[in-house]
């Protein structure tokens, strides 16, 4: 069951993505990298078992801000896109501290949310500070590394190359740093062992799912039908 919820979500996360590319076009990206980074960092806390190996939620929906910058460096530029990796930054930093600041306050007698929200943002600054340190340091390395093989293989028929091997290398250094940094100690090293390859590999099979989704966006910018709100 869970490996048909894991594709549904996919299918879910790629087509938010779009519309929001196609609606709003860069403003929608810059919308949708918040979002990721947000959702994927409260699903982050929760284990399920995913072809039968331990995985955490959150791994789609954080990989498809990848695929949101990448889209904005091949139309928009390098600094378009590294403007939305300080983007999602900003957010995750500013739900970090509120919500910590929300778990100082005394819950009333009546209050039935405490206890929840402790189990899950309790956890946070640790993941925080992992997802914070991953995020900055394998986003830049993505901007950077679209914008180098787009100056080496430019054109559509490179898009696909450009796309997947600036992601898939960014994509296993978020790996390692995040695993090791939020949950060292947390799991056992079998479970850890786990999570790093599971997490790895299913962010790889979301950048391979996300290439014909890219092409679209080029097909799409192409003809003209984005639609551009001003920023």
């Amino acid at each position: 069951m869970n490996e048909l919820l894991w594709i549904v979500l996919l299918l879910l996360d790629f087509a938010a993505i779009m519309l929001s590319f196609r609606y709003w076009g860069k403003l929608g990206l810059y919308i949708w990298v918040p979002i990721s980074i947000i959702i994927a960092n409260i699903q982050v806390t929760k284990n399920i078992s995913l072809f039968g190996i331990e995985a955490t939620l959150g791994n789609i929906v954080y990989a498809t801000g990848f695929l949101a910058t990448d889209i904005l460096n091949e139309f928009y530029g390098k600094k378009a896109s590294a403007k939305a990796v300080k983007i999602g930054f900003f957010a995750l930093l500013s739900m970090t501290i509120l919500m910590q600041a929300a778990l100082l306050f005394e819950p009333s007698s009546s209050d039935i949310a405490q206890g929840s929200l402790s189990t899950i943002f309790g956890l946070m600054p640790r993941i925080a500070i992992g997802s914070m340190i991953a995020y900055v340091i394998s986003n830049f390395h993505d901007v950077w590394a679209f914008a180098f093989w787009k100056a080496k293989k430019p054109g559509r028929n490179t898009l696909w190359l450009r796309n997947n091997l600036s992601t898939f290398v960014s994509q296993l250094i978020d790996t390692l740093l995040f695993t090791f940094i939020a949950f060292w100690g947390v799991y056992p090293t079998s479970v850890l062992v786990q999570i790093i390859v599971s997490t790895f590999v299913l962010k790889w099979i979301v950048a391979i799912c996300d290439t014909p989704f890219i092409y679209l966006a080029r097909s799409w910018y192409e003809q003209g039908k984005i639609t551009e709100d001003a920023i």
